[in-house]
């Protein structure tokens, strides 16, 4: 069993920045890919971006260019930088790894 505990959201204007944080309770970001999701309101949850266990990246084109994953392996710590922020990013944001989910972590984007 893994426990995944996200962080790091919370109320940014337009144009802001936030870095969410995903921590797992022990090494396994180097075995399985993990991935952010996020759901609005009334919308389905997507997916926003991967990390394959070596290291490759992958966004949804909604995001590219504005987030940013990457690994601490010492602490067993994804963390996916959010830059430019839209009001459009508004959500709750989930990372999930192999058959695991965090509880998610809210992000408001003010216009």
């Amino acid at each position: 069993q893994v426990q995944l505990v996200e962080s790091g959201g919370g109320l940014v204007q337009a144009g802001g920045s936030l870095r969410l944080s995903c921590t797992a309770s022990r090494s396994i970001f180097g075995m399985y890919s993990m991935g952010w999701h996020r759901q609005a309101p009334g919308k389905q949850r997507e997916l926003v971006a991967t990390l394959t266990s070596s290291g490759t990246t992958t966004y949804a084109d909604s995001v590219k260019g504005r987030f940013t994953l990457s690994r601490d392996n010492a602490k067993n710590t994804v963390y996916l930088q959010m830059n430019s922020l839209k009001p459009e990013d508004t959500a709750v944001y989930y990372c999930n790894t192999h058959f695991f989910w965090g509880q998610g972590t809210q992000v408001t984007v003010s216009s």
